[in-house]
């Protein structure tokens, strides 16, 4: 499972979302901006505030890195 904590406005969350979109990988996101608990989950995850975040299948990938993505993955 892929989990993306990111906001609207943050160039390197859509950046991160289209790189997975373009994997083929689905994910469910969480627009930290507006989700006071999905906030909380991302600072108890990373410990930090920072976006984006990128939780696939426990492995914590902060801001937006392809080759810990793609590591993260199996790629």
């Amino acid at each position: 499972m892929i989990k993306v904590y990111s906001t609207q406005t943050c160039p390197y969350c859509i950046m991160a979302k289209d790189y997975l979109k373009n994997l083929g990988q689905s994910f469910e996101e969480v627009d930290v901006s507006v989700d006071e608990k999905g906030r909380e989950e991302l600072v108890e995850k990373s410990h930090q505030m920072g976006v984006p975040v990128v939780d696939i299948n426990g492995t914590i990938i902060v801001g937006f890195n392809r080759a810990e993505i793609d590591k993260a993955l199996g790629k």
